[in-house]
């Protein structure tokens, strides 16, 4: 993976953020399917804000949400063991904060300062 991920697999880091990753206990083509559809609902976003239609952009928008939902990555955690979810939160912020300072420079996104 291009970015980060933590050491237990719940998420990568982008810029300093943390993003969940995907439900492991998806089978492989399950990950495949909902993925393809979250690519299909975000090219409706584009063009539906290319072409201005907010009505369009909103239903793609939803589209991407669920898409999202059933691959882990929003909703509810995945895990089970009470462990609260930091998805979203600055990783400087959160009990990741020791491990993602502890990765060589060449290890965090190229893009963070």
């Amino acid at each position: 993976m291009r970015y980060p991920v933590t050491p237990d697999g719940r998420y990568f880091v982008v810029r300093g953020r943390l993003w969940r990753m995907s439900n492991p206990a998806l089978t492989e083509g399950e990950r495949e399917r909902l993925t393809r559809e979250l690519m299909r609902h975000r090219s409706a976003v584009g063009r539906a804000r290319k072409a201005a239609n907010e009505v369009a952009e909103k239903a793609a928008r939803e589209g991407v949400h669920a898409a999202k939902v059933a691959l882990g990555e929003r909703g509810p955690a995945w895990w089970h063991d009470g462990a609260p979810d930091y998805n979203r939160y600055m990783v400087k912020n959160t009990p990741y904060r020791d491990w993602y300072h502890g990765l060589p420079p060449r290890d965090r996104n190229p893009d963070e300062k």
